[in-house]
């Protein structure tokens, strides 16, 4: 089979794509990660000072103890846990196996670094791919509660689709969480 009709047979004709657009779901990103915990201020601590997220402010409706953080295009909302046992029994466990949340991270060196000054027990380790000349780094930590949470530098790996591209939606510049960056009338950058 030539490379012309090689091209004819992997694309889908116009009716294909009609359908599989109707399919499609309006998803646009990842909007946030819910954490249960065991003390809402230690996590609020942690998530703000060892990975840079920021308190915003939280509709007054909810009648439960939480918090909500932004930073880097999404966020993350603590519930405080009613239930012990719905937490992680322990919390020094480490398996990069395991359930865990992942960022993106342009500077590992730098987030080992900080891990090491505030006494975070963390793993390190690299995936090598052979074929594509590249290495991915890893590091895998918990936060107080005992959920993981990995730092990566996976834009070093290509994607590669399993099935057609179409199927993949990457956006540009459709989601922008609208930030207020008045306080009170005031600029909050000053």
């Amino acid at each position: 089979m030539s490379q012309m009709e090689e091209r004819k047979v992997e694309k889908p004709n116009a009716k294909e794509r009609s359908k599989h657009e109707e399919e499609q779901l309006p998803l646009m990103a990842l909007n946030h990660v819910s954490r249960l915990c065991r003390n809402v201020e230690e996590s609020v601590d942690f998530y703000t000072k060892v990975l840079g997220f920021v308190k915003i402010e939280r509709p007054p409706a909810f009648e439960f103890d939480g918090a909500w953080l932004f930073n880097y295009g999404i966020g993350i909302h603590l519930v405080q846990s009613e239930d012990e046992e719905r937490l992680p029994a322990d919390t020094d466990h480490l398996d990069p196996m395991d359930n865990h949340i992942s960022f993106q991270c342009e500077d590992m060196e730098a987030i080992e670094r900080k891990l090491k000054d505030l006494n975070i027990k963390y793993i390190k380790r690299s995936v090598e791919d052979n074929e594509n000349k590249t290495t991915i780094d890893q590091l895998f930590f918990n936060d107080p509660d005992g959920f993981m949470i990995e730092m990566c530098n996976c834009e070093n790996m290509k994607l590669v689709p399993a099935g057609p591209l179409g199927n993949i939606k990457l956006p540009v510049d459709r989601h922008t969480a609208p930030v207020d960056l008045n306080q009170n009338g005031k600029d909050a950058n000053k």
